[in-house]
């Protein structure tokens, strides 16, 4: 598809003067086909994804179609999410600056209706909105459409995904019959196509390839890691290439606020979005982000809709996608503008097959990275440290400062001890990682150059993985006893490293060793023969109990029951909550041990 100038397309001058304030000059493929056909009059079947340029596709011909003498709303534009429906509302504010006399207007639910009816009621010629708020402004009779020109849907197959298909076909009734009627739309599903023949008249059909969905300036790498250990190998990765402004993808709303929770705890500025939060907490996160106090959002896919945030550094796909569509449009959302932008994703061995599936439905395939080790991490962390220093030295003196290390010197220390203790007090403590490299990676091969994914063996993950020494997240001993290295469950950096005598080799389970001063040993009537892990007893603990996984300390596996220490002041919450609870679906016993 051609790649045109902006000034190559028959685009009036305050259009030509906002997009090159805003920094561009060539146009996107989408671009380049979708605006000199929907500036025609023709109805439009636009097939993009998020980060094509698409929202200047259908605004710029929206911008200039209206007439600013005609105070009517005169462009509808419909959105499946509030934070979409901004975003666009923006972008064509921006792109609309130079146009004197041109409002535009979103309105979505969440806000009040009294600041919407004060917008409507000033003569807004382009409003941009949800539809079921839109149906409620048509019922209330403050948003009419008898002078509807223009109706465009954007993201269709999100809005028939999130049930809106009534709205939308009671809208475009309302809509005159001789309106155009433009549709962009990530998939051309059945649905789309039955809206298309219905309220479409002859559309022209603009699609871009899946080539050229794949975005050149996105470095894209995939990393096969232990389920436990995403969260160590994403903070490492993070430092290692110095991200500044990052989004974290996450399949449920829960893994959102467990991930946020588990940055925070790290220092990292991070913050969650999804569909159980408010409206103003959803706009507060947002702003947060777009004005870079909130370094990292973690969002689901639908709450990420119309997330449109420039100078993204990367991508995390911390789970891999349901929908492996939704893998476009996340990593669409850096690399933008001609920047260079990261996506990382996370593969764990079960996601291989699905991962064959992603690379042929983006006709690329996805390299794999190397996880950084800890000698990695300090070799960065030195080779940073030092540019930071160069960076600060400079040839002016400073008496102040020197005049202390004359007074150092003449105490009788040597100039390299002070500057070794002064660089020591720059470069801060280094946080200790109670992972091993080698137990980050989920490739039982050491790599891809045997098997691209595996060979005839792997089929959905080792037999005797809960035979190994290592099991989720701990480390066992000869005489099944286990040492937490933190609150795995959670994929959070470990916290937490038992240092309590072991017991002797070929001692009987009742000689058990006292527990450590503030923690109680319990007694659980499950086994390694009843398939329970030391990682399903930590999950179960800690979401029946309510209490965080990573107090909860050394787990001691046998054969028919387990043994596992629990802070003195929760003794009571885990008895409780366990009653008559199960682990990894065994009904399970547990009482204070004899």
């Amino acid at each position: 598809m051609q790649t045109l100038k902006f000034t190559d397309l028959p685009l009036s001058d305050f259009i030509l003067n906002a997009v090159e304030e805003m920094g561009f000059s060539e146009t996107t493929p989408i671009q380049a086909a979708a605006i000199p056909a929907v500036m025609s009059g023709k109805d439009v079947i636009g097939q993009a994804q998020t980060g094509t340029g698409k929202t200047a596709a259908f605004g710029i011909p929206a911008i200039e179609h209206v007439n600013v003498e005609d105070r009517s709303t005169q462009v509808l534009i419909m959105c499946p999410t509030r934070e979409l429906a901004l975003q666009v509302k923006e972008q064509i504010s921006k792109l609309a600056k130079f146009k004197k006399g041109l409002l535009v207007t979103a309105i979505y639910g969440g806000e009040s209706y009294e600041r919407q009816f004060a917008n409507l009621k000033r003569g807004t010629q382009i409003v941009v909105g949800t539809p079921g708020r839109i149906m409620d402004h048509i019922d209330r009779k403050t948003l009419k459409l008898d002078n509807i020109s223009m109706l465009i849907l954007d993201e269709a197959d999100e809005m028939l995904n999130m049930g809106f298909r009534e709205d939308i076909e009671k809208i475009l009734t309302f809509a005159p019959a001789s309106r155009q009627t433009v549709l962009f739309s990530a998939t051309m599903s059945k649905d789309i196509l039955n809206i298309t023949k219905k309220f479409q008249k002859d559309p022209e059909i603009i699609k871009v390839t899946k080539n050229e969905i794949t975005n050149v300036n996105i470095d894209q790498t995939y990393y096969l890691v232990k389920k436990e250990a995403k969260f160590e190998v994403m903070v490492r990765l993070i430092d290692k290439h110095d991200l500044q402004l990052m989004l974290v993808f996450c399949n449920t709303k829960s893994k959102v606020d467990e991930l946020v929770e588990d940055l925070q705890a790290q220092g990292y500025a991070a913050e969650g979005l999804h569909g159980d939060l408010r409206q103003a907490a959803r706009n507060q996160v947002m702003n947060k982000f777009r004005n870079g106090n909130t370094k990292i959002l973690v969002a689901t896919d639908v709450a990420a809709r119309g997330i449109d945030v420039t100078g993204v550094d990367a991508v995390f796909n911390f789970d891999l996608p349901m929908d492996l569509e939704y893998y476009v449009h996340r990593i669409g959302r850096t690399g933008r503008a001609g920047q260079l932008g990261r996506a990382f994703l996370f593969v764990t061995r079960r996601d291989r097959g699905r991962m064959r599936d992603l690379e042929h439905y983006t006709k690329v395939q996805i390299p794999q990275g190397e996880i950084p080790t800890q000698a990695d991490m300090e070799k960065s962390r030195q080779v940073k440290l030092v540019e930071k220093i160069k960076a600060n030295i400079t040839e002016d003196s400073n008496e102040q400062y020197e005049a202390i290390i004359e007074q150092l010197k003449e105490e009788g220390f040597y100039t390299h001890n002070i500057l070794s203790a002064l660089i020591k007090m720059q470069a801060g403590t280094v946080k200790k990682s109670n992972f091993r490299d080698d137990e980050l990676s989920d490739d039982s091969r050491g790599g891809r150059n045997e098997s691209r994914f595996g060979g005839r063996n792997d089929r959905g993950g080792d037999r005797n993985s809960g035979r190994r020494g290592f099991e989720r997240g701990g480390e066992s001993t000869r005489n099944g006893s286990f040492e937490r290295r933190g609150d795995n469950t959670r994929g959070n950096r470990p916290q937490f490293e038992s240092s309590r005598p072991r017991r002797p080799l070929g001692a009987n389970p009742g000689d058990a060793v006292a527990a450590e001063p503030g923690m109680v040993r319990l007694f659980i009537s499950l086994g390694r023969k009843d398939n329970v892990s030391p990682n399903h007893i930590v999950g179960a603990i800690a979401s029946e109990a309510r209490i965080p996984g990573k107090v909860i300390g050394q787990i001691d596996m046998y054969d028919k029951f387990s043994f596992v220490e629990v802070p003195q002041r929760d003794v009571s919450k885990v008895i409780d909550g366990m009653r008559g609870k199960t682990i990894n679906a065994r009904e399970a016993n547990i009482e204070v041990a004899k």
